[in-house]
């Protein structure tokens, strides 16, 4: 790891150094509203590998974790079918950052506030290495995906929808 640019503990990276888990750390210059395009094209990594923390809701208002390729997008619907509820919203940027405890836009599935169910898509676990948001806005850690079945508990789903062209 490179010292020239220190970079703080969050929640995430506490936890994962706390058990022991290896990752690499990555940070970038953050844009409001680039995403994962952004973050992707300043690692110079496939936007492909750079998974995208979302937090949303089920009709009970109960939050949960959504993890989808960063130029793919979530059918909500597809998501509610398979986790058996009748549908799925995202949670608006103050209850998104109430329950992960996390500033939207550096949303970490590591460390969160509360204990949340996580889904991932599954083709996400076919990678040999994924670039995920390690607690902070420019921030990314680079992790082998299958950290997140063994450690969070990640249920795989199929909900993704193609790939994003915004």
């Amino acid at each position: 790891m490179s010292h020239s640019k220190h970079i703080s503990e969050t929640p995430a990276t506490q936890m994962l150094r706390k058990l022991g888990i290896e990752f690499s750390e990555h940070p970038y210059t953050y844009e409001e509203q680039g995403g994962t395009k952004v973050s992707a094209r300043e690692l110079g990594v496939d936007e492909h590998t750079v998974i995208k923390t979302l937090v949303m809701q089920n009709d009970s208002a109960k939050p949960l974790i959504v993890l989808m390729h960063g130029d793919c997008t979530v059918s909500t619907k597809n998501l509610a079918r398979q986790i058996k509820c009748k549908q799925i919203s995202p949670c608006s940027p103050d209850s998104a950052q109430r329950h992960s405890g996390y500033q939207v836009g550096g949303t970490s599935p590591f460390g969160t506030k509360k204990s949340l169910p996580v889904y991932v898509e599954k083709t996400i676990l076919e990678l040999n290495k994924i670039y995920i948001n390690g607690g902070r806005r420019g921030y990314l850690i680079g992790i082998a995906p299958q950290v997140l079945v063994n450690l969070l508990g990640a249920i795989p789903v199929e909900c993704a929808l193609g790939t994003t062209t915004s």
